[in-house]
C-alpha cells in the first residue's frame, strides 16, 4: 500500500495549530463597551438604517408589478418625483437620527485625534464626489427607482464614476456616515460659541 503525503499550506498549518479558545477577546469586550446598544437614540438610528432601503424597495416593486401609484398621480414621472422626495426626507430624517445617537454614545480618545479628524475630512470629500457625480449621471429619476415606474435611460451609464466602481452612490454614501462618524467627536469638543458653520450644520443634518 503506497502512502501519499498530503502537504498542508502555510494557512491551514496555522489555523489547525492555533487554539481558537486561547484567543484573547478583551479587546473585542473593550471595543463593545464603547456602545450603548440600549440607548434609545441609538435603537432609533438603528430602526431607521434598517427601515430606509426596505420601504422604497417594497414601494418600487409593488409600483412594479400593479402600476397603483402612476394611476394615483397620473404619470410615471409625478409618481417617480413623489417616491424620491419622500426617500429624500427619510434619508434626513435617518441622518439626524445617527448624527443626535452618536452624541449619546460614550466617548472614545482614539477619535479626539487630528489625523483620524482629517481621514474623515477625505472619506466626505470623496464620498461626496460619488453620490453628486453618481447624480449627474443617472438624473432625478435614474438615482430614485425611476426604471420601477417604466422610465428607462436611453443608454447604461458608463462614465465617472461608473468607470471606476460598481454602485457608486452606494459606496459614497457609506463613506459620507463614515467619514461624519470619525469627524464628528472631534467637532463636538469645540463648544458652541466658537464653532464653525459646518459644525452647526450637523444639528440639522
Amino acid at each position: 500500500i503506497q502512502v501519499v503525503s498530503q502537504q498542508r499550506s502555510p494557512l491551514s498549518v496555522v489555523l489547525c495549530d492555533y487554539d481558537v479558545f486561547q484567543m484573547d477577546l478583551a479587546p473585542a469586550r473593550g471595543l463593545l463597551r464603547l456602545v450603548d446598544f440600549g440607548e434609545t437614540t441609538f435603537c432609533v438610528a438603528v430602526a431607521a438604517i434598517i427601515f430606509n432601503p426596505l420601504f422604497w424597495n417594497l414601494v418600487a416593486r409593488w409600483e412594479h408589478r400593479t402600476r397603483r401609484l402612476t394611476a394615483l398621480f397620473g404619470s410615471p414621472y409625478v409618481a417617480c418625483y413623489c417616491l424620491g422626495f419622500v426617500i429624500l426626507l427619510l434619508n434626513v430624517c435617518r441622518s439626524h437620527s445617527m448624527t443626535v445617537a452618536m452624541k449619546a454614545q460614550p466617548r472614545w480618545d482614539v477619535l479626539e485625534r487630528t489625523e483620524v479628524y482629517y481621514m474623515g475630512v477625505v472619506l466626505m470629500v470623496v464620498g461626496t464626489v460619488l453620490v453628486v457625480s453618481s447624480f449627474l449621471a443617472l438624473g432625478f429619476t435614474g438615482t430614485f427607482l425611476g426604471d420601477y415606474f417604466g422610465i428607462l435611460m436611453d443608454e447604461k451609464a458608463t462614465g465617472f464614476p461608473f468607470n471606476l466602481i460598481e454602485n457608486p452612490m452606494y459606496w459614497g454614501s457609506t463613506a459620507n456616515y463614515f467619514g461624519l462618524a470619525l469627524m464628528f467627536q472631534l467637532l463636538h469638543m469645540v463648544p458652541m460659541e466658537k464653532d464653525c458653520c459646518f459644525q452647526r450644520a450637523l444639528y440639522f443634518i
